[in-house]
């Protein structure tokens, strides 16, 4: 009896080693079909953060490229504003050169008490053969008011302005008539 559970264990035995030499190549295939499968989406996500890094690059690239011409452009427009600010330095002292050249306003300016308010009256003369037209720029400092009025001065004569034609002076209030043929005539209220 001994010899033939023998063969029958040996046959077991063998088959059971066949089974589990199987199951253990079955399970290597699937692990080795698993590593597979993770280096391949390994890959592909190396591939997407390649794309990406490449993205990043070039819009990186794209921006210096931007900020590179955002300097050069500032350069350029500094360059303007030092050419302007000469002309209009030029300009300027153009400016002073004609108005120095003017003649003086002929008119005449004289200050007395308001008679019918309270105030002073400006009184403006033209000492001029010819009409004069002036603009009238007041300005009291001490309140911040400014105005502006345009005067029509007969030749010879003479014209009050006061709180009826629309500013009531008082002392210190600055007192400017401007006209294109001639300087300007500034001062200030006594």
């Amino acid at each position: 009896m001994q010899s033939e559970t023998s063969p029958r264990s040996s046959a077991d035995t063998r088959r059971r080693w066949l089974i589990a030499s199987v199951s253990f190549n079955v399970l290597l295939l699937l692990v080795a079909g698993g590593l597979g499968l993770y280096a391949f989406l390994l890959n592909v996500d190396l591939g997407d953060v390649k794309r990406r890094l490449s993205k990043e690059v070039e819009q990186r690239q794209q921006t210096e490229r931007y900020l590179v011409e955002a300097r050069n452009l500032l350069t350029e427009n500094q360059r303007e504003i030092e050419q302007l600010k000469a002309q209009l330095a030029y300009k300027e002292s153009d400016l002073q050169a004609v108005v120095s050249a003017k003649p003086p306003l002929p008119v005449v300016i004289g200050f007395r008490a308001s008679m019918l308010g309270r105030g002073l009256v400006a009184v403006i003369e033209n000492s001029s053969d010819r009409y004069l037209s002036v603009v009238l720029a007041v300005r009291n400092p001490t309140r911040a008011l400014a105005k502006r009025f345009n005067l029509e001065l007969s030749p010879r004569s003479s014209t009050d302005f006061g709180h009826f034609e629309g500013w009531q002076f008082a002392s210190g209030d600055e007192f400017v008539l401007f006209s294109d043929d001639f300087a300007a005539l500034r001062l200030s209220v006594p």
